[in-house]
């Protein structure tokens, strides 16, 4: 398993207690899907290795309160920051406009008039407002990802039908 395989779910954060027990971050808006999340990767020296869970649960939001199969107490630190990977596999197939930001990475954008604006780079969640890294013939333009603005996803074609509003296309193109 490497991480082209694998998609990227959360870090471990720190140890819970005296016990083994570890807190671990999702980077998810949906913490409640894992909930009966049985094993996870973890990146040790450049490899992908898999660790079970003796016992998992919610905790406080996006986090869960884990404790690892075969992992003594001693080893425990070792994990802590450690970040956390499952296979692509194992998430649903999404339909419509709804997708993965892994999934778009190199779609077409077009506008609403059908014309073609650029290929997306990446997708920049850190703000407060996500948007996509658009290159337009070298040069990149930042479009907000609003679920309205997005009026089709096509899989097959790799390409993505967005309304932009008026005049934002011509702040980066001049």
């Amino acid at each position: 398993m490497t991480k082209n395989d694998c998609y990227y779910l959360g870090k471990v954060t720190k140890r819970h207690g005296f016990k083994g027990n570890l807190i671990i971050h999702l980077d998810t808006d949906e913490p409640e899907l894992y909930d009966t999340l049985e094993a996870v990767y973890i990146e040790q020296d450049g490899t992908l290795i898999p660790f079970f869970f003796e016992t998992a649960q919610p905790y406080q939001g996006n986090k869960l309160l884990v404790k690892f199969e075969d992992v003594e107490d001693d080893a425990v630190d070792r994990l802590i920051n450690r970040e956390l990977y499952l296979p692509l596999k194992s998430l649903p197939q999404l339909t419509g406009t709804d997708f993965y930001y892994h999934e778009i990475i190199g779609f077409t954008i077009y506008d609403q008039s059908n014309t073609e604006v650029g290929t997306i780079k990446s997708v920049n969640d850190s703000a407060a407002q996500a948007y996509f890294e658009v290159d337009a013939n070298g040069k990149e333009i930042l479009i907000p990802m609003i679920d309205e603005w997005i009026l089709e996803v096509n899989r097959e074609e790799k390409a993505m039908l967005v309304q932009i509003p008026d005049g934002l296309l011509e702040i980066y193109l001049g």
